[in-house]
């Protein structure tokens, strides 16, 4: 669902964009491309879930021994979301951030619908892997570790690979750098 409104949004463009997903942004972003790899110049996966095709970001993530995240998973099945325990929200997520920002991001914080993260992704050569890719990995990053991150990224061969000295959060915890990474791609 995510995917197919990316790919409303791109069947409007004139042109192909870059798209740059965080985290589990990097699932939609794949899922678009695949879709509608004309209307896509290249992906940037911010510290992002970066698939092949037939896995699912549940299966990542619980392999993730070092993410504070799957310990710290609420699972509301009977609803159909999860969320993340309060008291490791800063250091899963925030932990370079001042405590404004942290403030503003635990607002902003939504219930992560469970769908999502079991369904496996479909990507194929031909339409996704003909797509220049670009990771940004976040070396402090305690949801999706370093080492996580790595395995990604080398699985699915990325043009170039940016090192960010953050967590999971560069967008508030080094917004100009992160402006620069994104500049230079």
């Amino acid at each position: 669902m995510w995917a197919e409104n990316v790919g409303q949004v791109l069947d409007a463009q004139t042109e192909p964009v870059i798209l740059v997903g965080h985290s589990r942004g990097g699932i939609v972003i794949s899922q678009a491309a695949e879709t509608r790899p004309a209307k896509v110049k290249m992906l940037v996966y911010l510290s992002a879930f970066l698939l092949q095709d037939g896995e699912s970001l549940s299966q990542m993530a619980q392999a993730d021994t070092a993410s504070l995240v799957a310990s710290n998973l609420i699972l509301a099945r009977d609803k159909g979301y999860a969320t993340v325990r309060e008291e490791a929200i800063k250091d899963a997520f925030y932990g370079c951030c001042g405590a404004e920002d942290v403030a503003l991001a635990r607002l902003l914080l939504q219930p992560e619908a469970l769908a999502p993260m079991g369904t496996s992704i479909r990507i194929t050569e031909e339409n996704f892997g003909r797509i220049p890719r670009v990771y940004i990995e976040c070396l402090r990053d305690k949801a999706i570790s370093p080492a996580v991150q790595k395995q990604m990224y080398i699985a699915m061969p990325c043009q170039r690979v940016i090192s960010m000295d953050t967590d999971h959060s560069p967008f508030f915890s080094a917004p100009e750098e992160l402006v620069a990474c994104l500049t230079s791609v």
